[in-house]
């Protein structure tokens, strides 16, 4: 393959061994502070802790607050729904990983 011939690939790793601050969440998915606290008090995302009083959450909550804002904007979803349908989302998820097994 030539130089010309190459791509590059392009994407976000949600690598839950990473983490992430609200202030970073906020900056990425172009989001103002009081959703996060919303999908935190929804459940939809779980803290791992706190670092000097910033509140601290693993990588993947870039890819769930992204799947949220996609629900909210395309089909009218509210924070609940939102918090129901990715829980559906993950259970599939592990089916799928426990029948690969």
């Amino acid at each position: 393959m030539t130089a010309s011939n190459q791509k590059t690939l392009i994407g976000d790793l949600y690598d839950d061994n990473n983490e992430i601050t609200v202030v970073e969440l906020c900056r990425i998915c172009a989001v103002d502070e009081k959703l996060v606290d919303e999908l935190i008090a929804e459940g939809i995302l779980e803290p791992v802790g706190e670092l000097r009083k910033t509140t601290v959450l693993p990588y993947s909550a870039v890819r769930r607050t992204r799947t949220v804002i996609r629900m909210q904007r395309d089909l009218g979803v509210n924070l609940p729904g939102a918090a129901v349908a990715l829980e559906l989302i993950d259970r599939i998820h592990q089916l799928k990983v426990r029948m690969r097994r």
